[in-house]
């Protein structure tokens, strides 16, 4: 198979096999990007002269064939062909001749993968924020079943005051829809075309780069053809934060319903379908979904951290150190992508034991209502009625759970949640995928 940049020589097999790494196959995931930025650069060279109309009708059939190849499975990228980028050309080059070797005029293979991954990572980014509404509505479902339910709130993982599952999980859809703002601020930053920035410099051929901007969807060129090429792995690190937020979000919702389902508690009863047992001990109905969630949030910060690193101390202009960006930033997104889907089947199925949660409840959970009720109704300060509280914890009355909790009404308390706030936030979650169908 012929290669890109081939010019007479080969390299040493075990040179070439160490930097083909497993390229090719993370590679078949791009396919169909690599085509349609293809078609929109054979559009543009066509516009400029360089292709003839029946020249660019050729390639773009060609290329919608390699599109129909791949969403099959069938289209395949061999080991010495490098890349996806490789593998595309050499298929219009055996199907069209001399017309499939002019493809490749006025651009490199860095601002091939620029485009490639970018249009990916638009993608991705419209898919996650798809899943976390699909959780945000499943969080806020459970929020208003379960408003009136008390469950012992925790600091320190030691009693501390009255909460309720309403509270908990109206905290996760507020801090999910907060995700989901970054998830926007990605897209907006990212939805910048680079093709024809080529190998970091331009070219000298008068290229209509806004052209293929429109074509592909974006929202404007990225202007200067240096940044674009150190933009790669600044822009993945950035949507891989976004993401490994969300994970840090699941990952503290995953070890609460760990907590709060163990046997010593029973406050929530997961789904069996999702525990697998012990081979050992027959009475186990583990969480391990949950647990998986927990460590692959770990994953994703690592992917993060993975990029920045290889990206932070590069020159400017292409490096051969990008093309190790690629697999975390795969990995974060296929992990975000599951783990979101993972919990919203778990808490779809999940349930609240009320008995068991009331239960929890002790005299000393009451002590800070206490304290606040002497302030009110006796006027006495603050310092004084909690050391005087603090000396009778023995002798508190125990209250009402559920009056307790409903008696707090400031904004965002147990008796206000404002689940009514994030009912718009949530119907705006899908402006990104309208966006993207209108392009």
């Amino acid at each position: 198979m012929s290669k890109l940049w081939s010019k007479g020589y080969d390299l040493q097999p075990f040179i070439e096999r160490f930097m083909t790494g497993d390229d090719p196959k993370l590679d078949l995931r791009l396919v169909i990007y690599d085509c349609r930025g293809s078609i929109a650069h054979a559009a543009m060279l066509c516009k400029i002269g360089i292709l003839t109309e029946d020249e660019y009708e050729q390639l773009k059939k060609a290329l919608e064939e390699i599109i129909s190849l791949s969403e099959n499975g069938t289209f395949t990228i061999a080991n010495d062909e490098e890349d996806v980028h490789t593998a595309v050309e050499n298929f219009l080059t055996r199907k069209l001749g001399e017309t499939g070797k002019k493809i490749h005029t006025a651009r490199s293979r860095n601002d091939q993968i620029l485009t490639d991954v970018r249009l990916y990572m638009r993608d991705q980014i419209i898919l996650a924020t798809k899943q976390v509404e699909t959780l945000c509505k499943t969080l806020r479902d459970f929020a208003k079943k379960h408003t009136e339910i008390p469950y012992v709130g925790r600091t320190h993982y030691q009693k501390a005051m009255p909460s309720s599952w309403g509270l908990w999980a109206g905290a996760f859809l507020e801090s999910l829809l907060d995700d989901a703002e970054l998830l926007k601020g990605a897209y907006q930053i990212l939805d910048q075309c680079p093709l024809g920035s080529a190998a970091s410099y331009g070219v000298s051929l008068l290229i209509d780069r806004q052209l293929t901007a429109d074509a592909l969807g974006f929202a404007a060129v990225q202007n200067n053809v240096l940044y674009a090429n150190n933009s790669r792995g600044k822009f993945e690190g950035i949507l891989i934060h976004a993401l490994s937020q969300i994970m840090l979000d699941l990952s503290k919702m995953a070890t609460d319903m760990i907590l709060f389902s163990a046997p010593e508690m029973g406050y929530l009863k997961l789904p069996v379908a999702f525990c697998p047992g012990s081979s050992l001990m027959p009475q186990k109905k583990n969480p391990c979904p949950l647990e998986l969630i927990r460590a692959k949030s770990a994953a994703v910060t690592a992917d993060l951290f993975q990029i920045l690193e290889t990206v932070r101390a590069l020159p400017s202009g292409y490096n051969r150190d990008f093309q190790e960006t690629k697999r975390p930033l795969f990995h974060a997104c296929d992990t975000t992508v599951d783990s979101l889907e993972v919990m919203h089947l778990i808490l779809e199925g999940i349930a609240v034991d009320e008995e068991a949660c009331l239960r929890g409840f002790t005299n000393e959970v009451f002590a800070t209502d206490e304290v606040l009720n002497r302030i009110q109704q006796n006027g006495v300060p603050f310092r004084e009625a909690y050391r005087q509280v603090a000396e009778q914890l023995d002798s508190l009355e125990k209250s009402d759970p559920k009056k307790n909790i409903l008696a707090k009404i400031h904004i965002g308390a147990t008796g206000n949640l404002g689940l009514e706030c994030s009912e718009e936030r949530i119907k705006n979650l899908n402006q990104l995928r309208n966006l993207s169908e209108k392009r």
